[in-house]
């Protein structure tokens, strides 16, 4: 049996008690009643500086949680205020290719609805397919297109958190996408609006394959997100997500990735981001 697959039959009877147990844990600590859940992804870390930070521990200190292994995900959970709103961020996340299985990775939103999130916003940074965007820029996601191997339904379905079979047609909110582009517009900030798609990782892509993620629609391609979103809309959460255009993924012109400039475009474009989530989480009506 794939191994993966086996974690998750493993997992399926107990990961309910798996996420109470974690929920159990945080509101020991104090953190309870949630507002709005937030991912922040690679190079993207700036936006804990505008959390009034009430705490923050470290997901290995979290029964159920995994540590991230990526060096740029610092792997803590933030627990404060933004724009008068609770909030409890994920300072860095999991991502299938490190070898969790897709119910680890996901486990952290299930919490954060226990937590009382119906909420949720993500953020990533993404290679930019559509060439009339540059690197630096914001794109809004509006749509998904999942080639992850796996996700996070297979299994025993959990009745508590939602249904065998949830709807997708829309998952990104429609309310929220456009608070986010009436903020940008405001501010002044490009904020494109397009499709991601998720793959594996964590090599990066070729130029056929840049060609094909292109063909099939995408304007933007990362390796996280999609499993957070599905499961945040099997429980019935508001997602939005924006992604952060690092580098130019022109397959007839593709240069070697440098992941070190990829941080530092994510880093610089992050106060446009955290200008826009701030005003939107401001302006968030959590009983709608």
């Amino acid at each position: 049996m794939n191994k993966f697959l086996l974690i998750i039959k493993n997992m399926s009877n107990n990961y309910s008690q798996t996420i109470h147990t974690a929920a159990d844990f945080l509101k020991s600590k104090g953190i309870d009643n949630i507002d709005l859940g937030i991912v922040l992804g690679t190079g993207l870390s700036q936006f804990v500086n505008e959390i009034e930070i009430i705490t923050e521990i470290p997901y290995t200190q979290i029964p159920g949680f995994s540590q991230a292994t990526v060096e740029f995900h610092s792997g803590k959970l933030i627990y404060g205020k933004v724009s008068g709103k609770t909030v409890l961020a994920m300072n860095g996340r999991y991502h299938f290719y490190e070898g969790y299985s897709m119910q680890e990775i996901t486990l952290p939103i299930r919490v954060m609805k226990v937590l009382g999130a119906n909420h949720l916003f993500l953020s990533n940074a993404a290679g930019g397919m559509n060439l009339d965007w540059k690197k630096g820029d914001l794109m809004l996601i509006t749509d998904h297109i999942n080639l992850q191997p796996s996700n996070p339904l297979i299994g025993k379905n959990l009745d508590e958190f939602g249904p065998r079979f949830p709807d997708m047609s829309q998952a990104y909110n429609k309310a929220m996408v456009a608070s986010f582009n009436t903020s940008a517009k405001n501010n002044g900030i490009t904020l494109h609006n397009g499709i991601y798609v998720s793959v594996v990782g964590s090599m990066l892509e070729s130029p056929a394959e840049y060609r094909f993620l292109r063909k099939i629609g995408a304007d933007a391609v990362g390796m996280s997100t999609v499993p957070e979103v599905i499961v945040a809309n099997h429980m019935g959460m508001k997602v939005a997500a924006i992604s952060v255009i690092t580098d130019e993924c022109d397959p007839d012109n593709l240069q070697p990735i440098n992941i070190a400039e990829i941080i530092d475009v994510a880093g610089k474009a992050e106060q446009k981001m955290s200008i826009i989530l701030k005003d939107v989480i401001a302006s968030l009506k959590i009983n709608n």
